[in-house]
């Protein structure tokens, strides 16, 4: 009986520890673009949850802490849009170019890439190199091209595909700086580019 009600009480717990991340993570982002040009406050963002500082604290050590979570968050969402389009093609190759335009369609889409500059912006800014190499925004969608690099004979499709993310997420994170929308041609250039680099390996 102690046990099974402890259980419940610890359920009941984790499913208000995950509300309370929930909430911090939307009122982060939701504050960061409302700062304008400004850096987002933790007091700002805490009381667009309706949460405490205590409860900011329980799951984040700091604001940097919080725009790592977000911005994790944010690849997960954009891991399962690129799955989601990748699962469309009928070649390892087509599989690659699939990936290529939707990664750089978040900088086509102005309500995406008025989020991704926000988030850019607290992370570090135009000088620094925001999301472009974080490991919480490569790492995830990276994970997608080892298959189709792979098979298209990479000699080191788990490097290739790292390289690849760093340069594709470096140019949307480019287009977002200068507030720019990605040309259909350039797309197609990096995405022919990606390709011949997963087959140049090979050689």
């Amino acid at each position: 009986m102690a046990t099974r009600i402890a259980k419940r009480s610890l359920s009941k717990r984790e499913e208000s520890y995950s509300s309370e991340v929930r909430r911090l993570l939307d009122a982060g982002l939701a504050v960061m673009q409302q700062s304008g040009d400004g850096r987002a406050r933790v007091a700002d963002i805490v009381a667009e949850a309706g949460l405490s500082n205590d409860a900011f604290y329980r799951h984040f050590p700091s604001k940097d802490a919080l725009v790592t979570a977000i911005i994790e968050d944010g690849a997960l969402r954009l891991r399962s849009y690129l799955e989601h389009q990748m699962a469309k093609a009928t070649t390892p190759e087509d599989e690659v170019r699939h990936w290529v335009v939707g990664v750089l369609a978040q900088a086509s889409d102005s309500r995406i890439a008025d989020a991704t500059r926000a988030v850019l912006r607290n992370a570090g800014g135009p000088g620094d190199s925001g999301v472009t190499g974080h490991p919480a925004m490569n790492d995830p969608i990276a994970e997608l091209l080892r298959a189709p690099l792979r098979a298209l004979g990479s000699a080191a499709p788990d490097l290739d595909a790292s390289l690849i993310a760093f340069a594709v997420i470096g140019v949307m994170s480019d287009h977002l700086h200068r507030g720019a929308r990605p040309k259909r041609s350039e797309i197609d250039h990096v995405a022919d580019f990606c390709v011949a680099a997963a087959r140049g390996s090979a050689s």
